[in-house]
């Protein structure tokens, strides 16, 4: 099973900002989507996750039609946005446990569930703190465990190393390569450098619309540049012409 989208479209009023996008992504697969501000990422991602309807077209992520059956789509996937929801006046552990019972599970449940998880990101230590003594990393990581705790099979990731330092960073990269395979990961980033430590394919978006396509290698060749800075850069312009 795959995620695939076809010529889904999203006009605002006067404003395309979605132009008949079309791709498929691979069960398990992290993918990367970049683009200047309002090129249409997103947007894009709101559509997938079915928080907003599309003006034409579709995707069938993993079996399921967003058009035609969102709240199946939904039950699919979690995202962990650029703005972290953690609450600041509860524990790691109880933040997660909350999650898990909004998401349906009973007590004991829910209590296995974040003792499982905080042990699988490394955040174990930090299980009493409260959310207000976490530094930045340590915020993005407790996000990301909350969009895990519905054992979701797509999780979206909206700039997820935003503001964060370069340890802080590099830490969060090590423990999202630990998940790539297990999950479908969609991943939106501004940090060039991030995309080459962690995808697996990318794709460019340019005011809506989807310009290229392809593994960083791949990307590489086409443009015949040898960063992805370059290789961006190239493709977006030429889109201009």
């Amino acid at each position: 099973m795959e995620i695939s989208i076809n010529e889904l479209t999203k006009t605002f009023k006067d404003r395309l900002a979605v132009d008949h996008l079309s791709l498929t992504i691979r069960q398990g697969e992290f993918f990367a989507l970049l683009g200047e501000n309002g090129a249409g990422k997103t947007t894009t991602i709101k559509l997938l996750s079915c928080l907003l309807k599309p003006t034409s077209g579709d995707a069938i992520m993993l079996g399921d039609s967003i058009s035609r059956n969102p709240q199946a789509v939904k039950e699919k996937l979690n995202i962990s946005p650029q703005e972290t929801a953690i609450a600041r006046n509860l524990t790691v552990k109880e933040n997660l446990e909350f999650i898990a019972k909004i998401y349906g599970s009973d007590k004991e449940t829910a209590e296995q569930k974040a003792n499982s998880l905080m042990e699988k990101l490394g955040i174990t230590d930090r299980a009493q703190s409260k959310g207000r003594t976490l530094s930045g990393g340590l915020e993005r990581r407790v996000s990301i465990a909350m969009a895990l705790i519905s054992e979701p099979q797509i999780l979206f990731l909206d700039e997820p190393t935003v503001g964060l330092d370069v340890r802080a960073r590099l830490d969060l990269w090590e423990m999202l390569l630990e998940l790539k395979g297990h999950i479908t990961i969609i991943l939106t980033t501004h940090y060039l450098e991030e995309v080459e430590a962690l995808a697996d394919r990318i794709g460019i978006m340019h005011k809506g619309k989807l310009c290229a396509l392809g593994t960083l290698d791949e990307l590489k060749r086409q443009t015949r540049q040898n960063k992805l800075q370059d290789v961006f850069l190239q493709l977006t312009a030429e889109v201009e012409k």
